[in-house]
């Protein structure tokens, strides 16, 4: 049996090549069309992206855009909710609503000769839903105990109060992008009615990804934009937010546990930063791959974990450097200090050209595999509109990944990773941990009731 293993680690491939569909844009009805050519598919995705994100909810009532998407499902002031499922059902499709911190999106996906009569279901929900006070308040409860069962388990606190140390508790960024049980129970029917009536009902960007041969985007904007009023609001720039000069350590009790939830970062820049690309690439190889540096020292060498990741997050006016993992309750301070110690090396070391060879073609071939249907193109079309990137983004990302060179992601990773910046968030039995961790000298010890 000894013969049959591999000692070697494979060689990468050669990339084989891909193209991005051309994009088209136009105005039509006061609206703006963004859509991608795919000859010979059979399938279309229309999306309606409007301007209504986690950002734009009022202070208190964080989750109040998740509560509104799943409202608009239950029903329209044309039919009632089981008519209207009935009338999607009959298509073949669904509604697929979603709403993160910059968008609010509801898309159908269909044969191409049925797209007209799912997007005029799309609109009629987005629309003119009914908002039922009864359907608003169920709809709250439901995502209120999901929320509940959610924020019982590691992880939601830990990742709440990294959030509020990097951004501040009294500004939306540093609160859960979904809210929390209390914020979502705080919200109310008019809450709910008032979001929709200032952000739904204006005209936002329809996208569309099929044969444009056989489709008639100036017949679906046309349904879309009817009625529709108001400006896109205003967004803002970036955030102008620091990193502090020193680490500290957040301390969030959950008695009893048996392992520690370990949340590491600082700010980092927003989606449209030129960075992008050698940022990611500098993540890859430090956490971002099961064969990086953090992954290889923390689960490989020490035992510590299961997995351990770190990625740059990022949305139109913010972004964040996390570093994510669950370790044994026992190795929590050693493995803290081997995680900042290996950010450290890659800020101050770089890359090697060996690392960026294996992480330049995994996230290429990571990237040509998820832009292959037309729901992946269309949400390609939704990052190009939130984070006012250029047509050509998509079609240039690729080759930008595989041409990046060494002292470029090296000198990214020595303007963006900041160790001595770094808030260390630990969820876990503060008895049992918390001297270790003063005594790790990484930083000062906060505590923070669970």
């Amino acid at each position: 049996m000894s013969e049959l293993l591999t000692t070697d680690r494979p060689a990468t491939g050669t990339p084989r090549p891909y193209t991005f569909p051309p994009v088209v844009r136009r105005t039509v009805g006061g609206g703006d069309v963004v859509a991608a050519h795919l000859p010979g598919h059979n399938l279309a995705v229309a999306v309606l992206l409007l301007d209504a994100g986690a950002g734009r909810e009022p202070v208190g009532r964080e989750g109040l855009a998740a509560v509104v998407a799943k409202a608009v499902e239950e029903g329209t002031t044309r039919r009632d909710s089981a008519g209207y499922a009935l009338a999607l059902e009959g298509l073949g499709t669904e509604l697929v609503i979603s709403a993160d911190w910059d968008a609010f999106q509801v898309s159908v996906q269909v044969p191409v000769d049925r797209l007209p009569a799912a997007v005029e279901l799309l609109t009629e929900a987005v629309r003119t839903p009914r908002l039922d006070p009864a359907d608003i308040t169920r709809v709250r409860d439901d995502e209120v105990t999901a929320l509940r069962m959610y924020w019982a388990n590691p992880g939601p606190r830990a990742d709440a109060a990294l959030r509020a140390d990097l951004f501040g508790a009294d500004q939306r960024p540093g609160r859960p992008m979904d809210g929390d049980p209390d914020s979502v129970a705080a919200v109310t029917v008019e809450d709910v009615t008032a979001f929709h009536a200032e952000w739904l009902t204006r005209t936002g960007t329809l996208l569309v990804a099929g044969d444009l041969d056989r489709i008639d985007l100036d017949r679906l904007a046309t349904t879309v934009f009817a009625g529709a009023s108001g400006a896109p609001g205003s967004t803002g720039g970036p955030l102008q937010v620091g990193v502090p000069g020193q680490r500290r350590i957040i301390l969030v009790d959950r008695p009893g546990s048996v392992q520690s939830t370990l949340r590491l970062g600082h700010v980092a820049p927003h989606r449209a930063h030129p960075d992008y690309v050698p940022m990611t690439l500098a993540a890859t190889v430090l956490g971002g791959a099961f064969t990086s540096r953090l992954n290889h020292l923390i689960r490989e060498v020490r035992g510590y974990t299961y997995g351990i990741r770190s990625e740059f997050g990022y949305s139109r006016r913010f972004g964040r450097f996390v570093v994510s993992s669950g370790v044994q309750t026992a190795v929590t301070a050693p493995a803290l200090v081997d995680a900042v110690g290996e950010i450290s090396r890659t800020r101050d070391g770089g890359v090697t050209e060996a690392e960026l060879t294996v992480a330049r073609a995994w996230r290429a071939g990571q990237l040509s595999v998820e832009l292959q249907t037309p729901s992946a193109i269309a949400n390609a079309l939704a990052t190009l509109v939130v984070h006012g990137l250029p047509d050509d983004y998509h079609a240039t990302l690729r080759e930008s990944l595989l041409s990046a060179t060494e002292p470029e992601v090296s000198a990214a990773a020595a303007t963006h990773l900041h160790p001595e910046g770094l808030t260390l968030v630990v969820e876990g039995d503060a008895a049992t941990i918390r001297d270790d961790l003063v005594a790790s000298g990484l930083g000062e010890v906060v505590d923070v009731a669970g």
